[in-house]
């Protein structure tokens, strides 16, 4: 067990994280968010401080009540808020007998702890929750401003990734287009080929283009099942070389009403009536004369799109 604490020990070298235990509350939060800062700070340093602490809570909770463990109850209590702080910025939780681990400390360093059920991600990034808009400009300038570089990195990008799986939800190929740009911003960072301001920058930029990309279905005068559609038929060159974004639009439309019209509760799953459907597509195509060699692929996309409305149009 000693030997794990002082492996997380020495990821705090340099920083006074004892400072904890006798300060108020406010400063208490300075605190972890400046532990937070510092271990973001370090090569791989999230992963590594996560994967430590958990071994370490692992041999603490073995441990109790031997008296070698409870001299170092508060600083495991210390280490065990900072990578609460740092797992909200993942997707998924932790397991269950991760959780009962964390339980069972929690109880036993209580005093040392930040309750789990004030502080969210925002005051943990040392922001305000936005009131209106996610992604407003408002919002984006105050992550800009955040003097904790690589804590407002993991928050923006966080925010980011669960508000493109929303939209990946309603339209797939927005959606890929969205992730592909998210990825690409991360990996330049991480190859260290931007830094933290810099990759801040990049991410900031990405949000006000989903902003953007939220009002091209307005501005096409498209609904959001037509606008998802619409990506499908655009998405290759020659197709919107040949019949222009007018046709497209009107294209877009008729295949949401014919794609619908024909699609059963349980289309999905039935071979027979996906068949219909892809004859029915194939078929509007040809009508409109959409390029030929790019029919099958448009077809598909058409028909993998339409599986996402699935439910609401049967409902």
């Amino acid at each position: 067990m000693l030997e794990k604490y002082e492996i997380v020990c020495q990821m705090f070298a340099g920083f006074d994280f004892k400072q904890y235990y006798t300060a108020d509350t406010k400063q208490k939060m300075t605190i972890i968010l400046e532990g937070q800062e510092h271990i973001l700070g370090l090569p791989d340093g999230r992963d590594r401080f996560i994967r430590q602490v958990l071994l370490l809570s692992k041999a603490f909770a073995l441990s109790v009540p031997h008296q070698k463990a409870m001299a170092i109850k508060d600083d495991v209590g210390f280490f065990q808020t900072v990578k609460a702080r740092l797992t909200k910025f993942e997707r998924t939780g932790r397991g269950k007998s991760d959780e009962e681990i964390n339980s069972a400390i929690r109880q036993i360093v209580d005093r040392a702890v930040v309750s789990e059920g004030v502080i969210d991600i925002f005051d943990a990034a040392g922001i305000r929750r936005p009131d209106i808009a996610i992604l407003s400009d408002e919002f984006l300038e105050e992550i800009k401003g955040m003097k904790r570089r690589n804590l407002a990195f993991e928050l923006l990008k966080k925010i980011l990734a669960d508000e493109i799986r929303i939209r990946s939800r309603r339209n797939m190929l927005q959606g890929k287009k969205l992730s592909e740009m998210l990825e690409n911003a991360i990996r330049k960072y991480q190859n260290n080929l931007l830094s933290a301001a810099q990759v801040i920058e990049e991410l900031i930029e990405l949000a006000r283009h989903i902003k953007a990309e939220d009002e091209r279905g307005k501005k096409l005068n498209l609904s959001e099942d037509e606008i998802a559609f619409y990506d499908a038929l655009a998405n290759n060159q020659s197709a919107k070389d040949v019949l222009g974004d007018d046709i497209l639009r009107e294209l877009a439309r008729i295949l949401v009403e014919k794609v619908r019209s024909n699609a059963s509760i349980d289309w999905t799953i039935k071979e027979s009536v996906q068949a219909k459907l892809r004859t029915i597509v194939k078929r509007t195509l040809r009508k409109y004369g959409y390029p030929p060699d790019q029919q099958l692929l448009a077809t598909e996309n058409i028909l993998k799109q339409a599986e996402l409305f699935a439910s609401d149009w049967a409902a």
